[in-house]
């Protein structure tokens, strides 16, 4: 299976659920992950060697790809028109991860207006979602329904453990730290709806 994370918008949690959905998969097959962001973030945060998966650059994947059963890709953010048709092609499942903030729900739409130009099938997945008492992600959630988007049941919570994890090279399901598993538990959820 071939899954693509993208976004418009930076900081939205594109590169931790890249890395968190390629350590689910990793439990049911082995999995590459492919570092397309210039910032090369999924290879900073492998450099420690702790990742359960293998993390290559674009350049890389021809030689290693067809070795593995499962392929993520960690796009580039904000990805130009041609570059979203390619990707919207290239791959099974198609994520667009977004935060409840306004601004980036507002650049998910218009990413959204332009894969619903090209035909493109995807599905959004909410990150970052604040705890209660916060309404955000529920307000966010109705939003997205009422815009007749397929979003994923699955959440990631805001928790402080996704900032930490990467400075350690592990997933964070493997920081110490209390509320680790319950971080981890949104992406179990999400690699469930995905490949049960």
């Amino acid at each position: 299976m071939i899954i693509t994370i993208a976004s418009f918008k930076g900081g939205v949690g594109k590169t931790t659920s890249a890395i968190h959905l390629a350590a689910y998969l990793q439990q049911k097959d082995s999995t590459l992950l492919i570092d397309g962001d210039q910032n090369r973030s999924a290879t900073t945060w492998a450099a420690g060697g702790s990742l359960p998966f293998k993390v290559v650059s674009e350049t890389q994947a021809p030689k290693y790809i067809r070795n593995f059963e499962h392929i993520v890709i960690d796009t580039q953010a904000r990805p130009e028109q041609k570059d979203l048709e390619a990707l919207a092609d290239g791959c099974d499942l198609l994520i667009l991860p977004t935060t409840p903030k306004a601004l980036d729900l507002d650049a998910l739409l218009r990413t959204v207006d332009v894969l619903s130009k090209l035909g493109a099938s995807f599905k959004v997945l909410l990150t970052i979602v604040p705890p209660p008492p916060s309404r955000s992600g529920a307000e966010a959630r109705q939003l997205l329904a009422e815009s007749n988007l397929p979003v994923f049941r699955s959440e990631i919570k805001r928790l402080v453990a996704f900032e930490r994890a990467p400075l350690e090279g592990v997933v964070v399901k493997d920081y110490a730290d209390p509320r680790a598993l319950v971080a981890w538990q949104g992406y179990e959820d999400l690699g469930k709806e995905i490949l049960p």
